[in-house]
């Protein structure tokens, strides 16, 4: 593929960026502390992996179906909160110092999910963090044919009803990746392959290595026990279904977040971004707010998006102090800092999707009338 062009943004927001520093600094000097993942988060990640694998257990000595549906869904979904507790944070460099810790421990809880890590990495960390919802920079946001995603996108009349199908493409995004896209990423076809870490054949064995035990363990060792009770095409459908709802929750609490601010750029032909890095942020991301509060510890801070792209550097252990800080920082220079309800993300994921599924060339064609 083309290498994409590198855009720079603006530097006119150094005194807010200073602002930002001296508080965040403040506020580790104050409490004795660090930016990286504390005896709690690491005690988090533990009894994430013990649930995870606890459920595995359970799952695999069932007779009845329905019972081993749901203990299975315990172990694909406890995956999931691994990946957005541990791997969201070690892919950034946030949750052990050094950063060959952060690389281990992703590949390792990775497997019950089966995403690769690395892939997921470069996709996430280098393009999104720094190309967040421009149009052919962001893959969170590449055109697919079969949600409009930006304006800047082909529309096709099934689209209409987008807002209401969009759901099964989101909670098909996991099965997607993990048996599609991490494959092509490896294999050179996307412009992933020459940022990832390792190349060559000691990457292929890595990832092979990584596949071949997400397999095993979701298929192959189900299969061997309980194959007498269970054919391989109802553990298949099992597997998926469960893929599928963790999918879900996962699209429509990260991505969903910049669908609903709804503001998209594409890039400049010549030149860097006519804005700062900080006003791109603000533009396109929301923090919001769970009720009960506990529930955001759960989901690793997702919902405090805005506050992940600001300080991606940093264990979510610290993103609520954070977004205080934000949110008092950005008052002071004219930002507009908003941390939302979940319903109130949810409806405007809803009219975004709606609005991009409007026919644009009847719109276009009433306004020039």
């Amino acid at each position: 593929m083309t290498p994409l062009r590198p855009l720079a943004f603006k530097r006119n927001d150094l005194v807010l960026h200073k602002a930002l520093m001296q508080a965040t600094q403040y506020y580790l000097a104050r409490h004795q502390d660090h930016r990286f993942a504390d005896g709690w988060m690491i005690g988090k990640m533990l009894l994430l992996a013990l649930i995870c694998l606890g459920c595995y257990g359970v799952s695999l000595q069932q007779h009845d179906t329905t019972v081993f549906f749901f203990s299975y869904l315990g172990f694909i979904f406890s995956g999931m909160l691994l990946t957005v507790n541990v791997i969201h944070d070690a892919s950034h460099n946030a949750f052990f110092r050094a950063r060959w810790a952060n690389a281990l421990i992703n590949r390792l809880v990775a497997i019950p999910l089966g995403l690769d890590p690395d892939c997921w990495r470069v996709r996430h960390v280098i393009f999104h963090h720094t190309h967040t919802n421009i149009a052919d920079y962001d893959p969170d946001i590449d055109e697919n044919g079969v949600l409009r995603q930006t304006p800047f996108q082909r529309w096709k009349p099934f689209m209409r009803v987008q807002h209401l199908y969009w759901p099964l493409v989101a909670a098909m995004t996991f099965p997607w990746y993990i048996w599609l896209v991490d494959w092509l990423d490896r294999a050179g076809q996307t412009r992933v392959t020459p940022r990832m870490a390792q190349q060559g054949v000691s990457g292929w064995s890595i990832f092979l290595f990584s596949k071949g035990a997400h397999f095993l363990l979701v298929l192959g060792v189900p299969y061997w026990l309980l194959s007498e009770k269970m054919s391989f095409a109802i553990l298949l459908a099992i597997y998926l279904l469960c893929q599928m709802f963790s999918s879900l929750l996962f699209v429509m609490l990260i991505v969903g977040t910049h669908w609903a601010k709804a503001t998209f750029f594409q890039a400049p032909e010549q030149g860097g971004m006519l804005h700062s890095g900080y006003q791109h942020v603000f533009a396109t991301t929301f923090d919001w707010h769970t009720r009960p509060h506990w529930v955001g510890y759960w989901l690793g801070g997702a919902n405090l998006h805005l506050t992940h792209h600001l300080f991606p550097h940093w264990n979510h252990r610290h993103y609520p102090a954070l977004s205080r800080i934000i949110s008092e920082v950005a008052t002071d220079f004219g930002m507009n800092y908003q941390n939302l309800s979940l319903w109130d993300l949810l409806t405007l994921q809803h009219r975004f999707l709606r609005t991009m599924g409007t026919n644009p060339y009847v719109s276009s064609d009433k306004a020039g009338r």
